[in-house]
């Protein structure tokens, strides 16, 4: 896993380089789902303190109780029914798409005393197997939400093409960087809209050079992932 950590960091290191940027302004998001908890562990002594998780019960097992300084992520759609759990498990959620969750979240962390960190995401590859905001609802919805109050409006995630060539992706992450730009410069309650969740372990490269601010990578970090229901503690 160490040398796996050196080659994907290398590769984010290279990428920002080749187009003007600081390394310092990519984070790396160690997709930790389906790995077992000693893997976790193991990512964390090695120094990774940002994971992403797709379902919440599995957040739940590995990531409960928290640990100062490590966030988890749900990257995965959330179902409306998991979203308390969801804000017990994470420091923030990259999936949100409608206004009912935007709502549900606002009076969970209320209740639970708490501030959640979301992501909008949305669906710029225009495919019908990826969830997400339509490209064409995607500004008029996102400025008809209301002004935040536990949450926090952070930025918007993408997931890019799925054809096998990381180019086919960068006209997706241009659009998500300049949503993100319009928002960020014309409404107030988007001050903090900096981040942009976009990029793989396949295109990561380009969704650098467009302006991703954190990589999702799994497989590439941990190796491949053991069978679905192995990540209990031990």
């Amino acid at each position: 896993m160490e040398n796996n950590k050196r080659i994907v960091l290398s590769r984010i290191s290279r990428a920002c380089e080749a187009c003007g940027r600081d390394s310092a302004n990519v984070r790396l998001i160690w997709v930790s789902k389906t790995q077992p908890f000693s893997a976790v562990e193991r990512a964390i002594a090695l120094g990774a303190r940002d994971f992403g998780e797709n379902r919440v019960q599995e957040a739940l097992e590995k990531f409960l109780p928290q640990r100062d300084g490590v966030v988890c992520r749900i990257i995965g759609p959330v179902q409306k029914n998991k979203l308390r759990k969801a804000v017990q498990a994470a420091q923030a959620i990259d999936t949100v798409a409608d206004l009912e969750s935007v709502l549900k979240l606002e009076a969970l962390c209320e209740e639970a005393n708490k501030n959640l960190e979301i992501l909008f995401q949305v669906n710029a590859s225009e495919e019908a197997t990826k969830s997400g905001l339509s490209m064409q609802e995607a500004f008029d919805f996102l400025s008809s939400l209301p002004e935040p109050q536990r949450l926090l409006y952070k930025g918007l995630m993408t997931i890019g093409k799925n054809t096998g060539n990381p180019e086919d992706s960068r006209a997706c992450f241009a659009f998500l960087r300049d949503l993100r730009d319009k928002l960020f410069n014309t409404q107030p309650k988007f001050k903090d809209f900096t981040e942009l969740s976009m990029g793989m372990t396949d295109d990561l490269e380009v969704a650098i050079a467009e302006g991703s601010t954190m990589v999702r990578v799994g497989t590439a970090l941990f190796g491949h992932r053991s069978a679905i229901g192995s990540f209990h503690k031990i």
